[in-house]
């Protein structure tokens, strides 16, 4: 299978997509309503983008395509409204965070359809540990080239955007340790991780097709990279992070990717090379282990610094162009949880240091996802 061709996008144009939790108001655990609060939505007319996950007590929202903040916000906060209107009539509750903290993977069901069927005979039981909740913000490139070199320069910024959206401390009734507990289900996958390492299209295409030529791949789908470019809306897809407790930090951090790829893409601040992976994997660990307080290792110079400072020190060198796309409040607002180490895992350690149920836990979680 050949690999289509690269679409046609606006530069810097956004979209967002936000897998959400469905539980029970009884006892606030993973409810499998996906199928259910679908028809509900379908009957009360509800214009947007909604779909079913993996397992059938996920819910996948997309916005559409976004000049920016402003509008991804608006989207968002539309998509939620419609989404709670359908699941107060099922008597079930909707929240955010990037993993459910007291399900166990055993009692998940698959959805139904034939992908989810593959991969779960593919997969095993990796399949219904897929039960994780992430954002993916998508930007629009201006070809397909330009496509690669924004994938690649972002990687180096990949542990900032899981410390600043790390929102799974808890899995099956424990605290792991980790901020971002969600990413260790997505490293268990064969084909997770980073891209390859090309800068040209021509050089990717003729990557694909070897890939497809083993059996191994089908479409860009099959690859579940941190990063991955989506040659059928001419983006490239970020994916490493946990799906926010609201929907005005989901479209915070999609306008902080905005303003780096804007730099990035404007600036050209350094050409990305094969050596920038030297200290990928490290990264990513030390920021999915200890959100703010991890290491990060610059690739170029080599220097340590704490991940929290970096955040700061990187929004400030980005100022201009939050402040061309008029998203410089939200960037530093962001800047400043990252200095004072706020992230939601650490909202959801607060409140379950005050009441250790976690039932209770996922009730906040529900009422903080409902917030106007």
């Amino acid at each position: 299978m050949a690999l289509e061709s690269f679409a046609h996008s606006r530069c810097l144009t956004l979209g967002i997509e936000l897998e959400l939790q469905l539980v029970s108001t009884h006892d606030f655990d993973l409810v499998g309503s996906a199928p259910d609060l679908l028809r509900v939505l379908h009957q009360q007319g509800f214009v947007g983008d909604v779909k079913p996950e993996i397992t059938n007590s996920m819910i996948e929202i997309a916005t559409g395509i976004c000049d920016g903040h402003a509008d991804a916000l608006s989207q968002l906060t539309a998509l939620r409204d419609g989404l709670l209107e359908g699941a107060r009539q099922l008597d079930i509750g909707i929240c955010g965070g990037g993993s459910h903290a007291f399900q166990h993977w055993g009692e998940r069901r698959i959805s139904d359809g034939a992908r989810y069927q593959h991969l779960s005979d593919l997969y095993g039981y990796l399949a219904k540990q897929f039960t994780v909740f992430g954002q993916h913000v998508h930007i629009g490139c201006p070809g397909s080239d330009e496509a690669l070199l924004l994938l690649h320069g972002l990687s180096r910024y990949m542990p900032h955007l899981i410390a600043l959206s790390a929102s799974s401390p808890f899995v099956q009734g424990r605290d792991t340790g980790f901020d971002s507990a969600r990413l260790n289900s997505i490293f268990a996958f064969p084909l997770s991780g980073r891209a390859p390492f090309v800068l040209s299209w021509e050089d990717f295409k003729r990557y694909f097709a070897k890939m497809a030529r083993t059996g191994v791949v089908e479409s860009m789908k099959d690859f579940y990279w941190d990063i991955r470019p989506k040659p059928e809306y001419g983006t490239i897809e970020v994916r490493v992070l946990d799906t926010p407790l609201t929907v005005e930090r989901a479209a915070a951090l999609a306008a902080l990717i905005q303003a780096l790829a804007r730099w990035l893409i404007v600036e050209k601040p350094f050409r990305p090379t094969e050596d920038d992976y030297l200290v990928y994997a490290f990264n990513r660990f030390q920021a999915c282990r200890f959100g703010y307080g991890g290491v990060w290792v610059d690739p170029s110079s080599g220097e340590r610094g704490m991940l929290g400072d970096e955040i700061v020190r990187l929004v400030s060198r980005i100022g201009h162009h939050a402040a061309e796309l008029g998203t410089d409040a939200i960037c530093t607002r962001l800047a400043n949880d990252a200095g004072a180490r706020r992230n939601d895992a650490q909202w959801l350690r607060d409140r379950q240091a005050t009441d250790p149920l976690l039932p209770e836990l996922v009730r906040q979680q529900c009422l903080r996802w409902a917030e106007p």
